[in-house]
């Protein structure tokens, strides 16, 4: 499962770099030593939630078109939301 995990978030990041994405806010919650980052591009937002000492453990949540909240299982999922969402835009 750690291998499954860790190759989302590589594969998450470089489709990331690919597309152009930035980095909009980062917080961190000292206590449990939990990192959100969110990132958008053009109208498309999302969240990764990662424990400092364990990256590979990462959690991904977008929304849909409608606002509603996905948890990312797989690029394909992100992809998905990410076309859907900008295919709204024309």
């Amino acid at each position: 499962m750690n291998t499954m995990r860790t190759n989302l978030h590589s594969s998450v990041h470089n489709w990331m770099d690919q597309m152009g994405f930035r980095l909009n806010s980062s917080q961190t919650n000292e206590k449990n030593q939990v990192v959100t980052r969110h990132y958008f591009f053009e109208t498309f937002n999302f969240l990764e939630k990662t424990k400092t000492s364990e990256p590979e453990k990462s959690s991904f949540v977008c929304f849909d078109p409608y606002g509603e909240t996905l948890k990312v299982r797989s690029l394909l999922d992100l992809q998905t939301a990410f076309y859907d969402n900008i295919s709204q835009l024309k």
